[in-house]
């Protein structure tokens, strides 16, 4: 009877180099074999410059490589068909003049953008409006309606974001996160199918 092996191909690696791919670096292995460290430490691919930054590594490719060189050997495919390579050299650390830069020109945007939404909804005739109806008097600045707003507009952003530079008020992910997420799930979901050497229609015969 021959020998089972169960194989979870990973999502995304990132690597900083072109280099070998052994089996351990794109799948995970499960098996009661005592061939499991030779299993793990069998080359697969051999990355180059020519695979650019993105590669597809199809689980169908990677069975029928194991298949030809472990024949008395059973493989099972578990969860994702296609792990993900992509290759991001390290890079230097940003210029603190660059940094202070890129701070100013979202600050600046952020500050205008706020500023023409509530020129845009009248919010200072507004604050004038509720001063008028909570005091009986009128006032072009009505300073005690507007500082509490304007620090409850930053803290509202915070909380909303979830974060305080690095610091996590709670586990949840903020709405940022979760769309994030989703956009890296549809990119990947897309270079799978547009580059998996598989989908190519010059490789069917």
């Amino acid at each position: 009877m021959a020998e089972l092996v169960y194989i979870r191909m990973r999502k995304k690696i990132v690597l900083e180099t072109w280099q070998e791919l052994k089996l351990k670096d794109i799948a995970y292995i499960s098996t009661q074999s005592n061939k499991k460290e030779l299993l793990e430490d069998t080359s697969i691919y051999r990355l180059s410059k020519k695979d650019k930054n993105i590669l597809v590594i199809d689980s169908f490719l990677v069975i029928d490589h194991l298949t030809k060189e472990y024949s008395d050997i059973e493989f099972q495919l578990l969860g994702p068909e296609q792990t993900l390579i992509q290759i991001e050299p390290r890079k230097k650390a940003t210029h603190p003049l660059v940094l202070t830069f890129v701070w100013l020109l979202l600050f600046v945007g952020s500050a205008m953008t706020i500023m023409n939404f509530h020129y845009d909804v009248s919010m200072q005739p507004v604050q004038q409006k509720l001063h008028l109806l909570l005091t009986g008097t009128e006032n072009e600045y009505p300073l005690w309606i507007q500082i509490p707003y304007s620090l409850g507009l930053g803290v509202g952003t915070i909380l909303f974001f979830n974060h305080w530079f690095k610091k996590r008020f709670n586990e949840e992910p903020s709405p940022l996160e979760v769309e994030i997420f989703n956009y890296q799930q549809d990119l990947q979901q897309y270079i799978n199918t547009m580059e998996n050497e598989l989908n190519d229609p010059r490789n069917s015969s």
